[in-house]
């Protein structure tokens, strides 16, 4: 398996969270908090009991070079229909 770097690293989101409430890890969703003009904050909810677990912060930076390390789809557009005479 090949190593992962810290920048890597830093845009994982998570997908289950310990929750004081529940007592356990939980499956939690992610709910854009705050916009300000140099990051975004994201807030990790219990999908259990609502209740708040975590928050994550995105940077302009993080969110730029995601965009670009994103594999591009393909804008190929399928072959127009033929027409019989």
């Amino acid at each position: 398996m090949g190593r992962m770097s810290q920048q890597q690293f830093e845009n994982f989101t998570a997908s289950s969270l310990y929750c004081e409430k529940c007592k356990t890890a939980m499956p939690v969703r992610e709910r854009l908090l705050l916009i300000l003009p140099d990051k975004e904050i994201y807030d990790y909810l219990c999908t259990g009991c609502a209740s708040s677990v975590g928050q994550r912060e995105v940077t302009a930076g993080d969110k730029l070079m995601a965009r670009n390390a994103a594999p591009r789809r393909s804008r190929r557009r399928a072959p127009a229909p033929r027409i019989q005479l």
